[in-house]
């Protein structure tokens, strides 16, 4: 069997809809299970409909968009009216709770969101049946995926495999199970969900549990690109590719992974295929351990925008043991997940995603004493990932020059020892120009 896994830009509309019945029509012999995100745009807007409910502005034309959207996609696909009344009904009665005790916390907004995903699969099994592909709607807690309680970024029980596994085989025989990505339930079943675009993930960690032959993701580019085609015109795809690259290359921003997703494929070695749902003849890009050798001297550019960063500075740490370990250990009370770092004698500098957490740290840092700190935003963490970045004598001089005349200021540099990775923090209204320059010289 395999996987596959639909973003939101390949179910939009009627027209990507067809498109994705085709394909997965024309691979019914290879067992397909069928994992969907929800309509594009429609998370975005149910999210904006919780906030509005939680300052109690339930009037607000932005608490019926998710809905009023969702009945559009479904008069073009012709379905049924009252096909989703149940999810329609639980819905409102959910954005009127909110409204009344004027709190959105992260339990419900995880129930809120898990709408996108539920109304779409169901949408998308009544058309495929209709047009002749039979399907089921199914829900991923019903196929036993249990998670833990965090709220947001969710995941699975241990043990959970074997419940997929049986409750996999008891769906009817001939049917194509279309299953929620992104959502699960806890322990006491409370809905959770395992972060934005999580749906990849679901669809490895379903992979992984039901033994398939590959997971599939399916998207709107040609699979993996040597840079981000929206930034640099002349982006070229990937054919092969191994798990520690492309794993790199998701944690460092790329557009078409979710960092997640190659966890699971690796801890079960399933190969990985990223293929383009408007071109499903492209060849797309494999991920597998054993990927042919990338005669490139770098694979590709990735970068992610809006980070944050963390500069301390004191001269308690020159010669001192334990100086990292006490910072550190704050920024772990505060659930800061660091991305960069660059250390002096006197000075340690640290990005992240999350200004309000690095703030919170800062505060008490400076309470405690640490060291004096100031907080900078508007970051970007540019990366070059390639498999033979430690054996290319050159290629880091190569990079900042490039950089240099592209007239970009590297403020922080992280390269370590054997890595595949070359990482700078740059301005954000820098990334057009260092990209397109970096990609220039090592694809040109």
């Amino acid at each position: 069997m395999i996987i596959m896994k639909f973003g939101g830009s390949s179910v939009a509309n009627h027209t990507q809809i067809e498109k994705v019945r085709e394909i997965v029509a024309a691979r019914r012999d290879r067992a397909p299970l069928v994992v969907s995100s929800a309509h594009k745009g429609i998370t975005d807007a149910l999210v904006a409909a919780a906030t509005t409910a939680a300052r109690g502005d339930l009037d607000n034309p932005a608490c019926r968009a998710p809905e009023r959207r969702q009945r559009e996609i479904m008069a073009e696909l012709g379905c049924p009216p009252t096909l989703l009344d149940p999810e329609f009904g639980e819905l409102g009665d959910l954005l009127r709770g909110i409204s009344l005790v004027r709190e959105l916390s992260p339990r419900s907004l995880d129930y809120v969101s898990s709408f996108g995903e539920r109304m779409a699969v169901r949408a998308l099994a009544d058309y495929f049946t209709r047009a002749g592909l039979p399907a089921r709607a199914v829900d991923v807690w019903d196929l036993g995926f249990t998670t833990d309680d965090e709220f947001g970024r969710a995941r699975p029980l241990p043990g959970w495999e074997a419940r997929c596994r049986e409750a996999h085989a008891a769906l009817p025989a001939g049917e194509v199970a279309v299953v929620t990505g992104f959502v699960g339930k806890n322990a006491a079943g409370e809905i959770t969900t395992v972060g934005r675009n999580g749906s990849d993930l679901t669809a490895a960690l379903l992979g992984g549990a039901l033994g398939a032959a590959e997971v599939q993701i399916w998207t709107d580019t040609d699979g993996v690109m040597t840079a981000d085609p929206s930034v640099v015109e002349g982006a070229r795809n990937i054919p092969n590719m191994r798990f520690d690259e492309a794993a790199e290359l998701a944690y460092f921003g790329s557009r078409v992974l979710h960092p997640s997703t190659l966890l699971p494929a690796m801890a079960s070695e399933i190969p990985v295929r990223v293929l383009n749902t408007n071109r499903a003849e492209h060849r797309g890009t494999v991920i597998e351990e054993a990927a042919t050798e990338n005669p490139s001297p770098a694979t590709s550019i990735a970068y992610k925008e809006r980070q944050s960063v963390l500069v301390v500075r004191t001269t308690r740490m020159f010669a001192q043991a334990g100086f990292l370990a006490q910072l550190f250990e704050i920024l772990g009370r505060h659930q800061v997940d660091v991305d960069m770092v660059s250390t002096s004698e006197v000075s340690v500098s640290l990005t992240s995603a999350d200004p309000e957490r690095l703030a919170a740290a800062k505060a008490e840092i400076e309470a405690r004493g640490v060291g004096a700190c100031e907080l900078r935003h508007g970051k970007t963490i540019l990366a070059v990932v390639g498999q033979h970045l430690p054996q290319r004598a050159g290629i880091a001089a190569q990079i900042s020059s490039a950089i240099a005349d592209a007239g970009v200021n590297v403020e922080m540099i992280s390269y370590g020892m054997d890595s595949i990775n070359f990482t700078m923090l740059i301005d954000d209204t820098d990334i057009g120009r260092a990209v397109s320059t970096l990609h220039a010289i090592l694809f040109g």
